[in-house]
């Protein structure tokens, strides 16, 4: 059987295309779900300037140091370090950051599928007249059903397998550059109209004015948290992704302008929520219902809402399609690169075998709910286990990896394009990636395992 050509391996064709992929990839969920309920949870401003710091101070250097590693090798995370240190057990990290996406992707579409759902009962003004009881009533039955979960899921991981069957440039590339501005012009009208709202200067002043009085050690250790889950960090995505940059391409530029779309959209999420909860009376500390549960009971109790409803869960389906399709394209390079099985090929295998572990996830959220861990069904053991393990664990071997292993002569090349520019600051990206931030992620790490805090 005949090697994979690498010679004739796809990659992006332009600046722009770079950024609006790899801003995708780390623009998801994460940002317009996750960020407001946790910053919510964790005192409003004073978590969003600790989570700010985290993001400048290590979430570029750390998302540089996975471009670099993909840049440099030109392969997929496995490849990558099998190459760049061969003979040595380098390429098991690669393989975690693998099974990271595959389990990732499984429960991650799971949610997916449910913006579906909200946007299609967007559609059909399905929350109209509903009390919260009811919304909340809606929403278990919806996951207790079983069937409408599953199609759901299977329709997002048609959309998305067919994206990347498409091939980088064509499908990757292309749907990004349409799916990134549409994604800001839909957050940004949002946005407009929550803070018109009466009473919305208080939800910005939530956001806007810290009460540093309120900072913990577990709101730091949660923002710090909230930039690596947002910045898509340790899933194999950012090195995939290098992998398809330009060796032209300046990668500081690219991580600061990646870094920059990413917690920009976390911020606008912050303003088309929080304005709005505090508009209707509603506590920002909600939790996870936030999303599913209350802001549909304050889209149908402001002026325009099922207009407004529906343009925030579209805003949903493209910010989790954007997540998703660099997700699968970690496993399907995975899989055409070290398997020798044709890109197109791979694209069919991997997602349906992804979908099948995904439904199986979207099941134990209702008729086949049966704990395996603990008090955790499959869904949460997986979620568990790619957060809580592999994650940081992926994220701690990489900054490792590229601080003391890769050669600072190796990383300097990289970065500066071999001399072609000049990068001022690689003294201190040195000492955070041996450093500081091996040291941040091992403090998350414990953190979410329970033995701090």
């Amino acid at each position: 059987m005949a090697k994979f050509d690498f010679s004739n391996r796809d990659s992006f064709g332009s600046k722009i295309g770079i950024i609006a992929a790899a801003a995708g990839s780390a623009i998801g969920l994460g940002n317009i779900w996750r960020f407001p309920y946790v910053a919510g949870e964790n005192g409003g401003g004073a978590f969003l300037v600790i989570y700010l710091a985290f993001i400048i101070v290590i979430g570029i250097p750390v998302m540089l140091s996975e471009f670099t590693i993909g840049r440099r090798a030109q392969r997929n995370p496995f490849g990558a370090f099998r190459l760049l240190k061969p003979g040595q057990p380098w390429y098991l990290i690669g393989l975690m950051g693998i099974a990271a996406a595959f389990f990732i992707l499984a429960f991650y579409s799971t949610i997916a599928g449910w913006t579906l759902e909200y946007l299609y009962q967007s559609i059909a003004n399905g929350f109209s007249g509903k009390s919260p009881e009811e919304l909340t009533a809606m929403f278990n039955s919806f996951q207790a059903s079983g069937i409408w979960p599953v199609i759901w899921q299977v329709i997002f991981m048609f959309f998305t397998a067919f994206i990347i069957y498409r091939g980088v440039r064509n499908g990757i590339e292309k749907y990004a550059k349409i799916l990134m501005p549409l994604l800001l012009v839909l957050i940004i009208i949002i946005c407009i109209r929550s803070v018109t709202l009466p009473g919305a200067v208080d939800g910005l002043n939530f956001l806007f004015r810290p009460d540093f009085s309120k900072i913990t050690p577990k709101i730091i250790l949660e923002a710090l948290g909230q930039a690596f889950f947002s910045l898509s960090i340790g899933m194999g995505t950012l090195i995939t992704y290098g992998s398809y940059i330009g060796k032209k391409d300046n990668l500081n530029n690219t991580a600061i302008s990646v870094t920059a779309a990413d917690t920009f959209i976390a911020i606008l999420a912050g303003i088309a929520i929080f304005p709005a909860v505090f508009a209707f009376n509603i506590n920002p500390a909600e939790g996870e219902s936030l999303v599913f549960i209350t802001l549909p009971n304050i889209f149908q109790q402001m002026p325009g809402g099922y207009f407004w409803g529906l343009l925030f869960f579209l805003l949903l389906v493209i910010a989790a399609l954007t997540s998703t399709i660099s997700v699968l394209e970690v496993v399907v390079a995975f899989f055409s690169e070290e398997l020798n099985i044709n890109r197109k090929t791979a694209t069919i295998i991997a997602a349906i075998a992804i979908t099948i572990l995904g439904v199986c996830c979207t099941l134990s959220q209702g008729p086949l709910q049966n704990p395996l861990i603990g008090d955790k069904e499959l869904f949460g053991v997986l979620e568990w286990t790619s957060a809580n393990l592999l994650l940081p664990l992926g994220g701690f071997f990489i900054v490792i990896f590229v601080g003391w292993f890769l050669g600072k002569n190796n990383v300097r090349d990289e970065v500066s394009n071999s001399g072609k520019y000049r990068v001022r600051f690689f003294s201190f990206f040195m000492v955070i990636v041996r450093i500081l931030a091996p040291v941040a992620i091992a403090l998350v790490f414990l953190y979410q395992l329970g033995i701090l805090g």
